[in-house]
């Protein structure tokens, strides 16, 4: 005679299984728990794995935990209030040699000549059409300039690039390329 078991009583009964197992082990019912592991299995020697004694203290000194600590002293930092910064220490003076003489100060090269100056035009829009984006700008008089890629405007400047929100800009020999943004007036 055959019994035939439903699959969901063949599982809870492996699950039940487990978890008996689960608890005899957590308990350390099994020798194998009751054993402590080296806490550096590559230190240990075989003498002391064989048998483990226990730890003894030999030497407390109870009397330096009750001795006198140091009085710490206030702070006068105040961290909400705030006090001119100190002045920079003096520059070294240089020494002077035998006879009076100073050491020769070297001098670097020479600064860079100053780049052209910065583009005067206002970009305030750009209008496409069929022919193409159309840049329109503005001058400090007041005159409403336009063109459109590569086109030189106002007879100083080139237009390189346009943009959504900026046109791209240089003088015509190529020198003092600058991106105008967008300002709208």
């Amino acid at each position: 005679m055959t019994i035939k078991a439903p699959p969901q009583l063949l599982a809870l009964a492996g699950i039940v299984a487990l978890l008996i197992a689960v608890v005899v082990a957590r308990r350390g019912d099994t020798p194998a728990a009751q054993t402590p592991a080296p806490s550096n299995p590559a230190r240990e020697t075989p003498a002391a794995t064989t048998k483990a004694a226990p730890a003894v203290v030999v030497d407390v000194r109870l009397e330096l935990l009750k001795s006198d600590r140091a009085k710490l002293e206030p702070s006068a930092r105040n961290p909400f209030q705030f006090r001119p910064k100190a002045p920079p220490p003096a520059p070294p003076r240089p020494a002077a040699g035998r006879g009076g003489a100073t050491a020769p100060v070297i001098v670097g090269p020479p600064p860079p000549p100053p780049g052209p100056p910065p583009i005067a035009l206002k970009y305030i829009g750009v209008l496409d059409s069929a022919q193409g984006k159309l840049a329109i700008f503005k001058d400090a008089g007041d005159n409403v300039l336009n063109g459109r890629e590569g086109d030189i405007i106002d007879g100083r400047y080139k237009l390189l690039k346009i943009g959504v929100e900026s046109a791209d800009l240089s003088y015509v020999d190529g020198r003092g390329r600058q991106t105008i943004r967008l300002s709208g007036q």
